[in-house]
């Protein structure tokens, strides 16, 4: 019974190995390895370049960019475990240098990304986490979009990723925590953070 417990667990870790893995794989020569990479975070690269950008084209070319970054420098990534979270920063540094030489064209939509408005709320609970509480009415359009995209520059890098990951991408709090390499509760704060600093940034909007 125990040895073909065992064969099954194997198996299942070949079939899906962790990034860890195939980090590790990718430093030993491996090129498939990073491959696999590619396939699992390219989509989530590209729609936190988008959040940025607001061209999907842009957003493509600056995936394509980080992940090229990525491989070259993938030795300088202390934790393997953690190159989900290094990737997003990447994406998200790349997309604010692309933003300064060609303006975005397109529209992003404001929902839920502003949380509550009272500083209060940030210790009543983990209500105010939530994706759903207080949304402020969506704005659309292209100006608007780009008023957001600048915005979202403005933050330091980890309340926009914070606010990116979380908000809009709607990765599980401790995923982001690892992205951040922070604690669940700094998560929290960032979010909380970047909500209010981008209500004061696009106050005129609201």
């Amino acid at each position: 019974m125990e040895p073909k417990a065992s064969d099954r667990g194997a198996s299942r870790r070949t079939e899906a190995p962790s990034d860890g893995h195939l980090v590790q794989q990718t430093l030993a020569g491996q090129r498939e390895a990073f491959d696999a990479l590619t396939r699992r975070h390219q989509r989530q690269a590209v729609a936190v370049a988008y959040r940025l950008l607001g061209d999907e084209h842009d957003a493509l070319e600056v995936t394509q960019d980080a992940l090229l970054k990525a491989y070259a420098s993938l030795a300088t990534l202390q934790k393997p475990e953690a190159f989900a979270g290094w990737l997003m920063r990447i994406v998200s540094n790349l997309s604010l240098n692309f933003r300064r030489g060609r303006k975005s064209r397109g529209q992003l939509p404001l929902d839920d990304v502003l949380g509550p408005t009272d500083a209060a709320d940030a210790g009543a609970g983990s209500d105010w986490m939530s994706r759903d509480a207080d949304p402020v009415r969506k704005l659309q359009g292209k100006e608007l979009g780009q008023r957001l995209q600048e915005a979202l520059g403005q933050l330091p890098e980890k309340q926009r990723l914070a606010i990116i990951l979380f908000t809009m991408e709607q990765m599980p709090q401790k995923q982001v925590a690892e992205a951040l390499q922070c604690s669940v509760e700094a998560v929290k704060w960032h979010v909380f953070q970047g909500r209010k600093n981008l209500r004061e940034l696009l106050q005129e909007h609201l």
